[in-house]
């Protein structure tokens, strides 16, 4: 009987993610940063891609994602597209490209949609980022909006904290919801938020909530590809779950290959290539039988 090729589910788009979540599917979201990762993510099933202005800590080397510049994620956002058939594809607006204006703002996820091919933009930032993301949705740019933790805001945070952890600062929470909803974003970024409020917020909006460290309630959920799978250096958020240990794996294959090829085992003969007998004959060289 010859083998079937299994269909894969339809290709994920940001008005999909509503019907996903009117239907009570949990979805699944990864960060991806290059060609390989992205085409792996994607064929797992994963339903949304994000290449996140993470990139920094956990590519680039930068110490937050504050230094990150539109360039840097543009370039990552094609190579990612490559890869991708089926998930969605958004790309972090960068810290810095939606600063000077509602035209830079658009300029710059014009970029990310024309050059970069994403589907679609996420900002951070709640109320105060309402008139911009009315602008995006009016050029017909879908927008992720992100509320909790805003890491791009860290210089003014201080720290990494979870946020709402007052009454007053949970309304906040909620009235920002609201506002991006109304705005039009097609979904939004819970980071580092109580599960209960995280719940509620999930609950008294339509749009799907995607959770990072933000408890089980939320429509979708995210983590970063690295710490997923154990390719982080520091301490890991309690939010983490690692699922491989791939720098343990790296380390050890690495290591092992170093290993062959100071002791000559490697590469062996049958990892080379022989001189045919016919040009040996000739230049008068004893090849091995």
């Amino acid at each position: 009987m010859p083998y079937l090729k299994p269909e894969r589910p339809e290709k994920v788009s940001a008005p999909s993610l509503r019907a996903s979540k009117e239907r009570g599917e949990k979805l699944v979201c990864l960060t991806a940063y290059d060609y390989p990762t992205a085409r792996i993510v994607d064929e797992a099933g994963i339903d949304i891609i994000l290449v996140g202005d993470s990139l920094g800590n956990v590519v680039l080397g930068y110490g937050n994602t504050v230094p990150v510049t539109l360039d840097e994620i543009l370039i990552h956002v094609k190579a990612v597209r490559r890869g991708v058939e089926r998930a969605l594809l958004v790309a972090d607006m960068p810290y810095g490209s939606f600063h000077t204006g509602a035209d830079d703002t658009v300029r710059a996820a014009l970029r990310l949609v024309k050059e970069g091919e994403a589907e679609a933009v996420k900002l951070e930032g709640g109320q105060k980022r309402v008139r911009l993301v009315k602008r995006l949705v009016h050029e017909e740019i879908s927008v992720m909006g992100h509320i909790g933790l805003t890491p791009q805001s860290i210089n003014q945070l201080g720290a990494y904290r979870v946020q709402g952890k007052t009454a007053d600062a949970a309304r906040r929470l909620l009235d920002d919801a609201y506002a991006l909803e109304d705005a039009g974003v097609f979904a939004i970024v819970l980071e580092l938020v109580p599960r209960e409020i995280a719940q509620m917020i999930t609950e008294s909006v339509k749009v799907p909530t995607i959770g990072i460290g933000a408890g089980v309630h939320c429509d979708i959920q995210v983590l970063v590809f690295h710490d997923l799978l154990g390719m982080a250096f520091g301490k890991l958020p309690r939010f983490v779950r690692e699922y491989a240990n791939l720098r343990e794996t790296i380390t050890d294959a690495v290591t092992h290959w170093a290993e062959d090829v100071r002791s000559g085992t490697y590469p062996s003969d049958a990892e080379s290539y022989g001189l045919p007998a016919e040009a040996a004959e000739e230049l008068k060289i004893e090849t091995k039988k």
